[in-house]
């Protein structure tokens, strides 16, 4: 009986015993390495680059991270988003699914690798090579991002033209890599010489800059490289003609204070927007190409290749890069290539404006040489002188006269002590007692300012709103439509009715004037197609008997005017005004010579800021264009 128990308590105590090394046992599993912990320390590391946290099965912490940085330095400064699925694990080993995605160029690259690790240690440990980063990179193989850049958007005139296009270029600078540093300061002044640059800050440049540089001196349309340049610049030492492509208009002169210009961002521009812009990028810096900027701008691609230890490339994802928006304007080519020729040799500052009436369709607005590169063409702020009697020939019909009411020419009227002339050649036959239209044919000033007592405060004011001028609109280009206030004198209020005293108007204002009488309504000037444009709600109608009094008028200026050089241009019937608009400067007493004039479906102001005559200086240039017009 006691050995029986004794017996049954051995067997309690080895059963007790038994369990008690079970527990340890399942106590020991439960208390083991986290598989999910090392993987999730390992996608942390992936992304910070510090892989302290991580054991490796044969390399340090240390030597992985240096490896690492080598493997991704190409990509910059892109940092990855690293996930990974569930690990899957078998005694003791196991693979999780890396799951990478880079933010390339607006795009994601995404892919996957494996890690596998081992338990070993009391921990789980990873086997690194370079394909836990990407699945097929090789010993010594790296990451590397290339940036595509994308094209800007052309500028289109009419009929969808090319205006602002791709266009073949010759980039002349000094390869420092061709010229030793001792010689490289002597090339550079040999070739700023040549191509006609400040030689001291290009040699500076040039001397400072790394022994692989290519440093610019200038850039020459294909077209144009001086003969001396295209055969000197080989014998400079280091010296390198770069074929290239860049955004440009048909000549350099082309629509230039409008279109604008397009080069490296300034120090300013990156200051003021360190987010969109960076050393080396390109923008407009002026006119549209500055104003739609954002449109224009394409959007840059990447590239992203496996480099080898040879230099081989092997191209891993694309992002392609995407041209800018176009720019759709209503210039002719043509009509403005002809424009700018006729303003070629005009030395004082001079500018030409074209508008379709029957769509407000600007075709051309040019500006000449004198002008230093400012667009005066629709910008400028300018007396118009006498053609502005197109505007106060419609407040006088207004008024109640007509055409043939008869009005007093004088050779000189005084307002408050003020004497107003006629213009030197103004004919004698036509002063005395006249029609209206005949002192408008031949420009006859105390006609107009005897009348002005016919008006009411606001009245001239109102018939440059029917005509287009004076009410500004933004049309998405720098416009000014010009300016009618009220006059503060009876002396002002006789000024402004030959366009002098406060009125002020561009060309464009101008040329808007003669197109709304030609087409019989208010027509508002349109340049940007994808700008919609309307007329003022404070603009009153122009009346179909208004028009037709206005264009018999303005046609006498050509029939029996000061216009009759415009008598026989080819085509529909020319109507036209005639203007000079006196200014002060250095003591002398000079004038601006204007002409405006439409021609069927064309409507056209010349402004030259210093002239004999509207008919004798800005005359011939209107003759010119329309018979080109017509060509």
């Amino acid at each position: 009986m006691q050995a029986s128990r004794l017996a049954a308590v051995s067997v309690a105590f080895v059963l007790a015993l038994a369990g008690l090394n079970a527990c340890d046992a399942a106590e020991k599993k439960v208390t083991g390495p986290d598989l999910d912990d090392a993987v999730d320390s390992l996608t942390t590391a992936l992304v910070s680059g510090d892989f302290t946290d991580v054991a490796f099965v044969d390399e340090a912490p240390d030597d992985v991270a240096a490896e690492y940085a080598e493997v991704v330095e190409g990509l910059g400064d892109v940092e990855p988003v690293v996930e990974a699925d569930a690990a899957d694990e078998t005694d003791g080993k196991a693979t999780a699914t890396i799951r990478w995605t880079w933010p390339i160029a607006g795009d994601e690259w995404t892919y996957t690798t494996e890690a596998a690790l081992t338990e070993a240690d009391d921990e789980w440990q990873v086997a690194w090579s370079r394909e836990l980063v990407e699945p097929t990179l090789g010993p010594a193989t790296v990451l590397d991002v290339t940036p595509v850049g994308g094209a800007r958007g052309p500028i289109l005139g009419a009929g969808d033209t090319p205006l602002v296009t791709l266009r073949p270029v010759v980039r002349f600078g000094i390869d420092r890599s061709q010229v030793p540093a001792q010689r490289a300061g002597e090339s550079a002044r040999r070739l700023a010489d040549l191509v006609g640059v400040d030689a001291a800050p290009y040699v500076k440049q040039v001397e400072a800059a790394g022994d692989r540089a290519f440093v610019e001196a200038i850039v020459f349309r294909k077209d144009d490289v001086p003969t001396a340049v295209g055969a000197g610049y080989r014998s400079i030492r280091g010296a390198l003609a770069v074929q290239d492509d860049l955004p440009l208009a048909p000549t350099r002169e082309f629509a230039a204070p409008i279109l604008g210009t397009v080069g490296p961002v300034t120090a300013e521009m990156i200051e003021d927007d360190p987010d969109r812009y960076r050393i080396g990028d390109t923008a407009g810096l002026s006119g549209l190409q500055a104003r739609y900027d954002d449109q224009l701008q394409g959007i840059d691609g990447a590239v992203v290749d496996a480099v080898a230890p040879d230099g081989a490339e092997r191209e891993l994802f694309r992002v392609n890069a995407q041209q800018g928006t176009p720019l759709e304007l209503t210039l002719d080519e043509r009509l403005q290539s002809a424009a700018e020729r006729e303003l070629a040799g005009i030395g004082p500052a001079s500018a030409l404006v074209a508008i379709r009436p029957s769509t407000g369709a600007i075709v051309a607005a040019a500006n000449g040489p004198g002008n230093d590169g400012y667009n005066i063409a629709t910008y400028g702020r300018l007396a118009p002188g006498s053609t502005f009697k197109s505007v106060s020939s419609l407040a006088l019909l207004r008024a109640g006269l007509t055409p043939d009411t008869v009005v007093p020419c004088t050779t000189s009227v005084t307002v408050d002590g003020k004497r107003f002339e006629n213009y030197d050649d103004y004919p004698s036959g036509a002063v005395g007692d006249i029609a209206l239209r005949t002192a408008i044919a031949n420009s006859c000033n105390t006609a107009v300012i005897s009348q002005a007592g016919k008006l009411s405060d606001g009245e001239l004011a109102g018939a440059a709103a029917s005509l287009g001028v004076g009410i500004d609109h933004d049309l998405g280009f720098p416009a000014y439509f010009g300016s009618v206030e009220p006059p503060a004198s009876a002396t002002e209020a006789a000024a402004d009715m030959i366009g002098q005293g406060t009125v002020l108007a561009s060309p464009m204002a101008m040329a808007t004037a003669i197109a709304s009488i030609q087409a019989g309504h208010t027509v508002v000037p349109r340049l940007v197609r994808s700008v919609e444009v309307s007329v003022p709600d404070e603009a009153e109608p122009l009346s179909g008997s208004e028009a037709a009094d206005l264009r018999s008028m303005l046609r006498g200026v050509v029939t029996s005017g000061s216009g009759a050089g415009l008598l026989d241009v080819p085509g529909p019937p020319v109507i036209a005004k005639t203007g000079t608009a006196e200014f002060e400067k250095g003591g002398r007493t000079l004038t601006h010579a204007w002409m405006i004039a439409a021609q069927g479906d064309l409507a056209v102001a010349v402004f030259v800021d210093l002239g004999s005559s509207g008919s004798g200086t800005a005359g011939p240039i209107l003759e010119a264009f329309l018979r080109a017009a017509r060509a």
